[in-house]
């Protein structure tokens, strides 16, 4: 249990042990101390310096000082004059400063050296002087370049303790065993809170946080007398083995561990985590270290090589999302990251760690509250936001400690009830136990502060020593930046050439294009218009088209863009894009998609990733793009309700017997007065040309092919899962393909997707096929330069009839022998194809007659339309029970021209949500990608909630 104290105490850093030298009896820095001289020249050039301490005023909360009282008794009595700017918020109060030795006045314009914590406000900065302070600008950091600029002006030597290190490259001077303290104490107290509000009360609930103990002993005793009440019993079983996962061991990680071994504990390694995580006992707490070997292997599959790592962190990759975080309840980080680095946890892995799973340890009794899922807390301690944790975007406050993070809707509420993760990540930690943080600091920062003390800002730097660590933490002297930290400069530069390429999107951070103003485009430039940080372009070949839509919409800026004929206008607007929405035929992603390829661009559509599309995967894999398909509502909205229910039976054990999946977009019932009972709001072309494709299934385990030309229209059944509505449906494209990518391939035995109509939409249909009104062929007398023809004189000529003035009854009745059917004669009557109306020629009859629907059936302002989804699954459960599940989906549209039609809405908010999900790195895997798995789905369902697009189920137990 105390094995890790011994560890830290051999583990301590070179600073510490440096400054434990110099403060012991038999050191000569003692021995300097007990007599006026030394005899050693660098100890003597310090008596008569001035040095100051200046107040912390960069937050409220700030308390620690550079510099103990004690650390200020050595430096007088080694003649050093010390200022010390008055402040009443300092943890150590100016008296036992004064005491010490120091004087305490609010001008220090007297030193030489002025030594702080935190950034200092501009206006206070003295010229010519040498600052000590943690600065934040080694990063080029946008909100602290202002100070740096003041500091080159004001000829003030900056020196940052963040880059005090030894020969090894190991930071020497630093907070970090009192960040980790203080942040292990807060992430106990939340989670406590957390606890409470999915239902248990625990020992936790009676720790604080870190700044309400006067020191960390309060707060290990409280911490101890949880510990007492978990050893006897006293932490709920529901709750289940508790897991704290300690990332790195450096000073960080080794102070939450002190601090968590004051509870009863056992330490695993990581490959045992699972076991107990699974089996373990809830009278003692489990932990387990985890360092770099742990979780990071190259991406070529070789092992971790921590020098090859150092040097090339973009070749390797973390599995800890894999192979530790699902075990994990609570995950104290307390690494370092840099920028090339790979992340502990993405925005994805939120997504599948922080969704309901079937584990061992979720409670079964009846009234026992469940846990939501096994992770429960991430105290982040490195506090860089966007870093090592993707999703934690901001820091957390001492004020505000705590915020919930949703993972489904990728954001965060200061709230300790609802779904999520609680996250804690203060960046300012240790000032929570600001008197032994400064004692720690302090005693690090001494032996450093002799050195640093004769400084003299106005005195070149080659003309002074300094002690090799302290040269390397110098940023500016002399008006410029030292050599090492000229990189600043050009990281600045960077950032700015990076802003005067985006100057047109003003305050905008992301840019969509959308291709296409036609039906659905509406839906996804209203959703992405939501976000005032999103800009919208909206590209249209039609300028009317395009003007009208982005009129709706303030901020759209409408485009020209003929895909086909100007693919250069096409590259440039797809290059100024961060995700392309692309809602142009199918037969045009392909073309869009290379575009993408080319310039590294996301992309998103509604459409079946076709093989042209799959064709691009490895080059948009190489290209390190994300090209999400089949995120409309068939193929889209299915797909997201089918794998929420197989993943959930799958999760608890059960099989997919039988899937069969009908969907349609309808007019609504009273809108449906037409032969084929269907409208049109787009061309009819497709809906046409699908009634002659080909179509396979599988029925009772049998592989049921459906052959091209217009069998299709012959395999219709009669549906009635509504029992209000009359509906028929027939088979869609390949449904053995989706049964492997849905996981159900093996288990079911009927397997069928299929396209929903109403009932006598396929008898008609098969007349128009019977009478060749769906040829794809060029027919002589459609020539557009031929001479003008009738729909009765073109009828004639389908049925091989020379006079075209033939008696209409006559011609009715041949027309009907070859259609074989009373219904469907009336049905061609009704639709005006008999009557003496010229025909806008089109060249074949498939293009002719799809001009003529889209006029004659169009789907008016004024009418609604409808969208029906339906799920039949049949479900083996694990106790041998058969479940027949019913999942529906019915929508309707607005019915008005300033809304949206179902379709349009079905379709569009769910590429929309996607295009989003891309912009915000809610989507990260590259390549071909298919809304399958549950960090897309569920997200997705959950938004289109929201929207008003939800499903309803029914269920038969057999």
């Amino acid at each position: 249990m105390f094995r890790l104290a011994g560890r830290a105490a051999a583990g301590r850093s070179g600073a510490a042990q440096q400054a434990l030298q110099a403060l012991s009896p038999a050191s000569p820095l003692a021995a300097t101390q007990r007599s006026s001289s030394s005899g050693r020249p660098e100890l003597d050039a310090l008596r008569g310096k001035v040095i100051a301490i200046r107040r912390e005023d960069q937050s409220v909360w700030e308390r620690r000082a550079p510099l103990a009282p004690a650390n200020v008794r050595r430096l007088t009595r080694l003649g050093v004059k010390v200022l010390l700017q008055p402040s009443n918020r300092r943890a150590y109060p100016m008296l036992s400063y004064q005491n010490a030795g120091a004087i305490i006045q609010e001008d220090i314009s007297e030193a030489s050296v002025i030594f702080g914590v935190k950034q200092v406000p501009i206006d206070q900065l003295l010229p010519n002087k040498t600052y000590c302070l943690f600065s934040h600008t080694i990063k080029a950091q946008e909100s602290n370049m202002p100070l740096l600029d003041a500091m080159l002006a004001k000829n003030i030597r900056l020196i940052d303790y963040e880059k005090l290190m030894d020969e090894r490259g190991q930071r020497v001077v630093a907070f970090g065993k009192y960040a980790g303290v203080a942040g292990m104490v807060n992430i106990l107290h939340g989670l406590g809170l957390r606890l409470l509000a999915l239902g248990h009360h625990t020992p936790f609930m009676h720790i604080g946080p870190a700044h309400n103990y006067r020191n960390s002993s309060m707060a290990r005793q409280a911490i101890r007398d949880a510990g007492y009440e978990i050893s006897l019993g006293m932490m709920p079983k529901s709750v289940g083995p508790l897991t704290f996962v300690f990332t790195g061991s450096g000073n960080v990680s080794s102070g939450a561990q002190e601090v968590f071994q004051e509870m009863p504990h056992e330490f695993v390694p990581p490959e045992m985590l699972q076991k107990v995580a699974e089996h373990g006992v809830t009278t003692k707490l489990y932990a387990c270290e985890v360092r770099r070997r742990n979780h990071l292997v190259r991406k070529d599959g070789g092992k971790f090589d921590p020098e090859d790592y150092d040097r090339y962190p973009s070749k390797y990759i973390s599995t800890f999302s894999k192979k530790i975080a699902p075990y994990a309840s609570v995950i104290v980080n307390g690494i370092y990251w840099a920028v090339d680095s790979p992340k502990l946890l993405t925005i994805p892995d939120a997504k599948q760690l922080l969704q309901p799973a079937h584990t061992p340890w979720l409670p079964t009794s009846p009234g026992t509250p469940a846990l939501p899922h096994r992770m429960l807390g991430i105290c982040d301690i490195s506090a860089d936001p966007g870093g090592s944790i993707e999703f934690m975007n901001e820091c957390t406050t001492i004020d505000n400690p705590f915020c919930l993070y949703d993972a489904d809707r990728n954001k965060d509420t200061a709230s300790f009830k609802g779904p999520g993760v609680l996250v804690c990540s203060i960046d300012n930690m240790p000032t929570q136990l600001p008197r032994e943080s400064t004692d720690f600091f302090g005693d690090l920062l001494y032996p450093y502060a002799l050195s640093i003390i004769q400084s003299d800002a106005t005195v070149p730097l080659e003309k002074q020593h300094f002690a090799p660590s302290v040269l390397g933490a110098i940023i500016a002297s002399n008006g410029k930046l030292t050599p090492n930290f000229e990189y600043i400069q050009e990281l600045r530069n960077q950032t700015t050439r990076s802003k005067q390429k985006q100057l047109y999107k003003e305050e905008t951070a992301q840019r969509a294009l959308v291709l296409g103003a036609g039906y659905v485009s509406a839906p996804v430039i209203e959703y992405l218009n939501r976000d005032k940080n999103v800009a919208v372009t909206v590209a249209s070949s039609l300028k009317d088209e395009a003007d009208k839509l982005a009129a709706k919409y303030p901020g759209v800026k409408p485009v020209i863009l003929d895909v086909m004929s100007r693919p250069d206008n096409l590259r440039d607007l797809v290059e100024e894009a961060d995700v392309v929405v692309s809602l142009l035929p199918y037969t045009l992603h392909h073309v869009v998609a290379e575009a993408c390829v080319d310039t590294k661009t996301n992309m998103v559509t509604a459409s079946y990733c076709t093989p042209a599309m799959q064709a691009l995967h490895e080059r948009a894999v190489e290209a390190g793009i994300t090209v999400v398909n089949e995120v409309g509502l068939d193929p889209g909205l299915d797909h997201l309700l089918a794998m929420d229910c197989f993943d959930e039976v799958h999760q608890a054990g059960g099989k997919v017997m039988s899937f069969v999946s009908y969907c349609g977009g309808l007019p609504a019932p009273e809108c449906s007065d037409n032969a084929l009972r269907y409208k049109f709001s787009w061309s009819p072309r497709s809906a046409l040309l699908n009634t002659l494709s080909t179509a396979k299934y599988l029925r009772n385990n049998e592989v049921v092919d459906i052959p091209a030309g217009g069998e299709l229209m012959r395999t219709v059944h009669d549906l009635d899962f509504l029992p209000g509505f009359a509906l028929e449906g027939f088979p869609n494209r390949d449904s053995l393909v989706y049964s492997q990518l849905y996981g159900i391939a093996g288990e079911a035995s009927t397997v069928l997707r299929g396209t929903l109509r109403y009932r006598g939409f396929t008898d008609t249909m098969q007349g128009l096929q019977i009478l060749g009104l769906i040829n794809m062929d060029p027919h002589p007398a459609l020539h557009p330069k031929g001479p003008e023809i009738t729909w009765r004189a073109f009828v004639c000529n389908l049925l091989g009839i020379a006079d075209v003035d033939i008696f209409y009854e006559n011609l009715k009745s041949k027309l009907a022998d070859r259609l074989g059917s009373a219904e469907r004669l009336a049905a061609i009557e009704s639709l005006g194809l008999l009557s003496d109306d010229a025909i806008q020629k089109m060249d074949t009859p498939l293009d002719t007659l799809s001009h003529y629907l889209s006029k004659r059936l169009v789907l008016e302002p004024h009418e609604r339309d409808l969208v029906i989804l339906r799920h039949d699954v049949d479900i083996l459960w694990p106790d041998g029970r058969r479940e027949l599940r019913g999942i529906n989906l019915v929508a309707y549209g607005d019915g008005d021209a300033n809304g949206h039609s179902a379709m349009a809405r079905t379709v569009g908010f769910p590429a929309a949500i996607a295009a989003k999900m891309v912009l915000d790195g809610e989507i990260q895997k590259h390549g071909m990608v298919l809304p399958f798995t549950r960090d897309i789905y569920r997200p997705m369902l959950s938004r289109l909630k929201s929207e008003g697009i939800e499903p309803f189920e029914r269920s038969k137990w057999l």
